[in-house]
């Protein structure tokens, strides 16, 4: 926890108390005054009509999403060792073939001790066709292996002890720190948060990977909004915002968006 006291001391701007349960814990935020030095135009404007059209929740992300895929009955640590399991299959791929990798788990048994006695060939089996199966049956089994025997049978409750587990990146740790420990660390860019942050110029100037996307949006997004810009944005994408043929006749900021054919726009 020493280190957690760190991150928060160099972030100075967010006091947290929590409890070890699963998503149950008290996050007081109070952000200090800060000298922002660049604003994107008009963000407040487009962020409502986002808002707007995600209203009805009805994007893969909210049926299908990592934080649908843990069993919610299990204990806090259970579910938390599922989530981060969630998260370690979704990379390069779809919240659909996810969900039905995870469902598939639950019902073999996803416990640190059962993947532990689970075979390679088997987990494979279980979790195919996620993106790069192979490699994730081995940093399933790994990262598991780690956390019964460094953690406890749970997963660490620092962005900087996650990443060090063996398929865990900055976005799956801190989409982990706010699902499993209800603690806002960090803003979780995905490719669909990386696209649209630069199609709508949500970026100084343009950022190659999710990461600097991430550092570029956290230096001037309000920490009151990090929690639900994740989810606000990977459902946009998903429905309206995509990565070909965006469907931007139908999209509410049209008319704002720098990326937007001259055509929707009058």
């Amino acid at each position: 926890k020493k280190k957690d006291d760190n991150i928060i001391r160099k972030r100075n701007s967010v006091t947290i108390e929590y409890e070890e349960e699963f998503g149950e814990d008290k996050i007081i935020a109070g952000v200090t005054n800060k000298k922002i030095k660049w604003l994107p135009k008009d963000w407040e404007t487009i962020l409502n009509n986002i808002k707007e059209m995600r209203k009805e929740m009805d994007a893969p992300v909210d049926i299908m999403g990592c934080h649908m895929c843990h069993d919610s009955t299990a204990e806090a640590k259970v579910q938390r060792y599922q989530t981060l399991v969630s998260l370690m299959l979704s990379s390069q791929t779809k919240d659909q073939t996810t969900h039905a990798a995870m469902l598939r788990l639950r019902e073999h048994g996803l416990t640190i001790d059962n993947i532990l006695q689970t075979d390679e060939e088997t987990l494979g089996k279980l979790i195919y066709p996620v993106g790069f199966w192979k490699r994730k049956v081995v940093y399933i089994k790994k990262t598991t292996e780690i956390l019964r025997t460094a953690y406890q049978g749970d997963i660490p409750n620092s962005v900087e002890e996650l990443c060090n587990l063996p398929g865990v990146g900055p976005k799956m740790a801190h989409l982990a720190m706010n699902i499993g420990w209800g603690i806002v660390s960090g803003i979780g860019v995905d490719t669909h948060v990386h696209r649209i942050a630069n199609r709508l110029r949500w970026v100084p100037k343009e950022t190659k990977t999710p990461e600097s996307t991430r550092k570029a949006l956290e230096d001037w997004l309000p920490q009151s909004l990090w929690k639900e810009v994740n989810h606000l944005l990977v459902g946009f994408g998903q429905t309206i915002c995509k990565p070909v043929a965006p469907l931007c006749e139908k999209c509410l900021n049209r008319k704002l968006c720098p990326s937007a054919p001259k055509s929707v726009k009058e």
